[in-house]
C-alpha cells in the first residue's frame, strides 16, 4: 500500500516504519480507504519536539516528501489507511452511526517513550462516514486546533497532539463562504471513543464490545489484564482517567464545547478541539460553542457531562460485566458511582495547590468556594486572577493588582484575609509559595481573542506571523516573560469573542 519505492534509502533513515493495530481487528470495525490527494501541499508548521519523539526527521517531515505525507498525498511505509466506525449521544440524542467522516487513521508509530501512538489525518477527504460532508477542513479550525492542543500540552493536560499542518491549495465551501482549506496530523494514543464501544454495543453485537475491549486492555490498560474483572478494571481505569481530565479542565477554566460521547476518549484525552475556548471572565455558565444553544456543554457542567458519557460506557459494557443481568448491572454501578469521589478529588486536590495550601485544612474548600463567588459577582479574570493571587502569597504588597481585577474589592479584602489566616497554619515560606503555586496557575493560556487573531492573519492575508508567536508564547505557560505581557492579558471590549464554531 506504500508509495514509497521499497529502495527509498532516505525514507528509511527520516521517519519510522508504521503499523497499524487497528487494522487487525474485524472489517465491521472501519471502512478501509485512504486519503484523498490535495492539489498543492504546502508547509504550515512541523512540531519538531513531538516529530523527534515520533522517530521523524523534522528535516524530513519538511521536505517535500513529508509533506506530502502529512497532506495525505503519500501514504508511509507499514501504514494501512482506515476510517474507524463509531456511533455517539450528540447533545444528549441517539445518532446510531457516525464515524470519521474526514479522517484517516494512517497507522501508528512506537515513541522513543516506548509509547504506540496513532497517527491521523484531519481534512483528509470523504470517506463512507461523511453523511453527505466534503470531508476537508478549513485552514481555521486546524490552526485553532494546533494552538490549543500543544497548550494543553504544555499546561500538562492528558491531550491528543499535532505533529504537523499544512494548507492543501484548495478552497472549501462553508456557511461563511470559501475558505482555504489544510489537512492536520493528530497523534494520539488512540482514537478510540466511548461512541466506538456505543457502535457495537447499542447493536447487540457483544463479540464486538468483547473484542474492542480486549484491544483497549492491551494498549492502553495493561494492568486490567492482571485484575480479577479485566472489563471491570477496564471501566474502573477509564473512569479514573475521565475524573482527573475533567478535573485538569475546570482548574484552568478550558471548556470543550462539544462533549458528545463520540469525542470522549477511552485514552483520558482531551480530544476533537472545536468549539473549545478557555473563560476569560469566571462564570460558570460560561459557553462558546455555536451550537449549544441550552448550554449543555457549560463550563460548570462539565464534571456531570463526563459522567453522562461513562454511564454510556457503562452499558455498552454490560454484557462484560458479570455471568447475568443482575450481577452486570451491580458491578456497573458500583463503577459509576464511583466517579463523583474520584473527580472530587483530583478537583479538590488541584484546587489546594492552586490556592497555595500544601496540606489539608477543614474550611479550605469553603475558602475556595467564596472565591469563586466573589470571581463571579466581580466578573474577575479566571486566569488572572490565580495568577496574580500567587503574587499576594509572596506579599500583601502586591494586594492591589488583584483587587484590580475585581468590580467588588472591598469583598475581596475580607477574603484575603481569611486565605492569609488558613496560610499561616503551615510553615512553608512565602517565597517557597508563590513558586508553587505560579507552577500549576499558568501566565498564558489560548485566549479565544488571540486565537482568532492568528486565524484571522493567516486565512485573510497568508501570514503565519501571529500563529508562530503565539505557539512560542504558549510553549512556556508558567513563565514570566516580559516581553509577551500583553498575552496575559483578557480581551479590551472589542476584542471579546462570545462564539466559537465547529469545523465542519
Amino acid at each position: 500500500m506504500s508509495n514509497l519505492a521499497p529502495n527509498d534509502v532516505d525514507r528509511v533513515h527520516t521517519a519510522p516504519v508504521f503499523d497499524n493495530s487497528y487494522a487487525g481487528l474485524p472489517e465491521r470495525f472501519y471502512a478501509r480507504l485512504g486519503p484523498t490527494p490535495v492539489a498543492a501541499p504546502r508547509l504550515i508548521r512541523v512540531n519538531d519536539a513531538l516529530a523527534r519523539n515520533l522517530g521523524f526527521d523534522p528535516a524530513w517531515l519538511a521536505s517535500p516528501q513529508g509533506v506530502a505525507m502529512l497532506a495525505g498525498n503519500l501514504v508511509p511505509q507499514g501504514a494501512e489507511p482506515l476510517a474507524m466506525a463509531y456511533a455517539g449521544h450528540q447533545f444528549g440524542n441517539w445518532s446510531p452511526q457516525l464515524g470519521d467522516g474526514r479522517a484517516i487513521l494512517l497507522g501508528e508509530v512506537i515513541g522513543h517513550d516506548g509509547v504506540r501512538y496513532d497517527i491521523q489525518l484531519k481534512g483528509s477527504g470523504p470517506t463512507p462516514f461523511s453523511r453527505n460532508g466534503d470531508g476537508r477542513a478549513a485552514l481555521g479550525p486546524v490552526l485553532r486546533e494546533f494552538i490549543v492542543s500543544e497548550a494543553m500540552a504544555a499546561l500538562g493536560v492528558a491531550t491528543t497532539r499535532t505533529l504537523g499542518a499544512v494548507t492543501t491549495g484548495e478552497t472549501i465551501r462553508r456557511q461563511e463562504g470559501l475558505l482555504p482549506g489544510a489537512v492536520l496530523a493528530r497523534v494520539s494514543r488512540s482514537h478510540v471513543r466511548i461512541g466506538t464501544f456505543e457502535f457495537f454495543g447499542n447493536r447487540g453485537d457483544a463479540e464486538a464490545v468483547r473484542t474492542l475491549a480486549d484491544y483497549v486492555i492491551v494498549r492502553l490498560y495493561p494492568e486490567a489484564m492482571r485484575a480479577e474483572q479485566p472489563y471491570r478494571a477496564l471501566l474502573d481505569g477509564v473512569i479514573a482517567r475521565t475524573a482527573g481530565l475533567i478535573a485538569s479542565w475546570q482548574s484552568i477554566g478550558f471548556i470543550h464545547g462539544v462533549m458528545n460521547t463520540d469525542n470522549a476518549s477511552i485514552a483520558g484525552e482531551t480530544i476533537d478541539y472545536g468549539p473549545c475556548a478557555f473563560m476569560d471572565a469566571y462564570d460558570p455558565a460560561t459557553v462558546f460553542s455555536s451550537i449549544d444553544s441550552g448550554g449543555r456543554y457549560a463550563y460548570g457542567n462539565q464534571p456531570r457531562i463526563a459522567h453522562w458519557n461513562l454511564v454510556r460506557f457503562a452499558q455498552a459494557l454490560l454484557p462484560l460485566l458479570g455471568q447475568d443481568e443482575a450481577a452486570a448491572l451491580k458491578s456497573a454501578q458500583e463503577a459509576i458511582d464511583a466517579y463523583p469521589a474520584r473527580f472530587e478529588e483530583a478537583y479538590f486536590a488541584a484546587l489546594r495547590r492552586k490556592l497555595g495550601f500544601s496540606q489539608r485544612h477543614d474550611d479550605d474548600l469553603a475558602v475556595a468556594g467564596e472565591l469563586f463567588r466573589h470571581m463571579a459577582d466581580g466578573r474577575a479574570d479566571f486566569t488572572l486572577t490565580f495568577r496574580r493571587l500567587c503574587d499576594a502569597a509572596e506579599s500583601d504588597a502586591n494586594d492591589d493588582a488583584l483587587r484590580a481585577l475585581f468590580d467588588n474589592a472591598a469583598a475581596l479584602d475580607v477574603w484575603l484575609a481569611k486565605w492569609r489566616q488558613v496560610l499561616r497554619r503551615e510553615t512553608v515560606s512565602p517565597a517557597a509559595r508563590a513558586a508553587s503555586m505560579r507552577a500549576v496557575n499558568p501566565a498564558f493560556i489560548p485566549r479565544n481573542h488571540r486565537i482568532e487573531a492568528a486565524i484571522v492573519a493567516a486565512q485573510d492575508g497568508g501570514d503565519f506571523a501571529p500563529f508562530e508567536e503565539l505557539l512560542r508564547v504558549l510553549s512556556t505557560p508558567f513563565d514570566d516573560r516580559p516581553e509577551f505581557a500583553s498575552y496575559a492579558l483578557p480581551p479590551k471590549p472589542d476584542e471579546i469573542v462570545l462564539q466559537t464554531f465547529c469545523g465542519t
